[in-house]
């Protein structure tokens, strides 16, 4: 592609290894902030089920395909990915920890706020259990409550309380050696849910509540934010797939022809079937062709998703932000592409419903497919990583600055200290001695010469 003026450092890959596709997405930062996706690879999934792998091999294979597929399309080797992990083993608990300040004159400072996070990576968790992610919620410093930034306060005590999310240790393990034998680095592991609310939900809705429900292949994700933090997380084991498997029973068909009943002439809302159309299938061998109606087709897909949401009502009251949800909720993933399926959760949960496109960040300059929802933790984890290496240049960055600011004080002999401020304001001038030299010249012409009889 002719058009590139960025180098491979621009570039980054995530990987999204989900039940029914394994997605590898290219993409990057452009000059305007938004996302570039650059190349896509998609291949289907064999070896994972509900979000954990079964089959190392059969892993791997689709793994370097999507991968082939991606470079191919964006014309860059990939190295390195950030990958997403999801599954029923997922878990979240809410815990509060505890710092005792010295000094109560001098003001909190990030340092210890680290430290309280480092203090949570000591919690007792259960056998083969692993922290991955914690998420600050609030904190409270001696007896002010709901304080979201503690850093510049004052205080005796600072309590701090934090979501913790775990998962199963294998889980975890299977996932990395299945990228490593691809012949890649794991950038970082993120939960998937977490991923796709960074690609289809508004700072807005963050902030007035939002229940966010990635319907999967596998497993259905939900994640809940009230004041732009994550509040709850939870995972339900029952996905499109689930659905597929009732259309096979219910309509003795195979399960290939299962998926594309529920694809093309799939409904969640059977009373919105106004014209019952009649559904022929081939039969096998020389056998009979099969009809099915579109109503009862529907019905059977209804049935199975009320039973979703009844489990996503009780993970919502679980947490206790029942009433505080004003967005409502937001479906993506794959299972989102049912036709009628937010006016379904509307009436099953009483909340307001849309359907979450990944494209809140994306740049003009993206391909049409993309904007679908089954993309929606693909993008999500693109964007994670994209912020993770912003992040990692930014701290080089400060941190050579910071070097080259000591050695400048070591060569200073009796004068005023450089700091790190003046350092990088002046670091426009001194990239044109040129213009220094002109100046310098100028102001030495126009300058008043001293009266030599005075």
């Amino acid at each position: 592609m002719k058009y590139r003026n960025y180098s491979a450092s621009d570039v980054v890959a995530a990987l999204d290894i989900g039940t029914t596709k394994i997605c590898v997405i290219v993409g990057r930062r452009t000059e305007l902030g938004s996302v570039e996706v650059l190349g896509v690879g998609k291949v289907s999934s064999e070896g994972v089920r509900r979000g954990v792998v079964t089959n190392i091999d059969k892993t791997v294979k689709a793994i370097e395909e999507a991968v082939v597929q991606a470079e191919k399309m964006s014309g860059f080797d990939i190295m390195e990915v950030q990958v997403g992990i999801a599954g029923q083993h997922i878990k979240s608990l809410q815990h509060q920890g505890i710092l005792t300040l010295s000094d109560a004159d001098k003001e909190i400072n990030r340092a210890d706020i680290e430290l309280m996070i480092e203090d949570m990576h000591k919690l007792a968790l259960p056998p083969g259990d692993k922290i991955l992610h914690i998420i600050p919620q609030e904190y409270i410093v001696d007896d002010e409550e709901g304080i979201i930034d503690p850093i510049g306060m004052c205080g005796h005590r600072l309590y701090g309380n934090f979501h913790v999310i775990t998962g199963q240790m294998t889980a975890y393990k299977n996932i990395q050696k299945c990228v490593e034998k691809a012949g890649l680095k794991v950038t970082e592991l993120t939960l998937e849910p977490i991923a796709s609310a960074a690609s289809v939900l508004s700072d807005e809705e963050k902030e007035a509540g939002v229940a966010l429900i990635d319907i999967g292949g596998g497993t259905t994700d939900i994640t809940i934010f009230q004041e732009g933090i994550i509040r709850h997380t939870a995972v339900v084991p029952f996905g499109g797939n689930v659905i597929t498997k009732d259309i096979k029973e219910g309509c003795t068909v195979m399960q290939d022809q299962a998926e594309k009943l529920k694809i093309k002439f799939g409904s969640a809302l059977a009373e919105e079937i106004t014209d019952n159309r009649i559904i022929t299938i081939p039969g096998l061998k020389g056998r009979d062709a099969k009809e099915i109606s579109e109503k009862n087709l529907a019905l059977i897909i209804q049935a199975r998703l009320e039973e979703i949401y009844d489990y996503v009502l009780w993970e919502i009251k679980r947490s206790g932000y029942e009433r505080k949800l004003i967005a409502g909720i937001v479906l993506t993933g794959g299972g989102s592409l049912l036709k009628n399926i937010e006016l379904l959760a509307q009436y099953h949960t009483g909340l307001s419903a849309r359907i979450g496109l990944p494209t809140e960040h994306l740049s003009t300059r993206y391909k049409d497919d993309i904007s679908s929802p089954i993309y929606a933790t693909g993008i999500g984890l693109l964007l994670h990583g994209i912020k993770v290496k912003e992040k990692l240049a930014y701290e080089q960055l400060h941190q050579a600055n910071t070097k080259d600011i000591q050695n400048e004080n070591e060569g200073l002999d009796g004068k005023e200290e450089l700091t790190a401020v003046e350092s990088i304001a002046d670091e426009p001038r001194k990239g044109n001695k040129l213009m220094d030299k002109i100046f310098s010249t100028a102001k030495s012409f126009f300058e008043a010469t001293p009266d030599s009889d005075l």
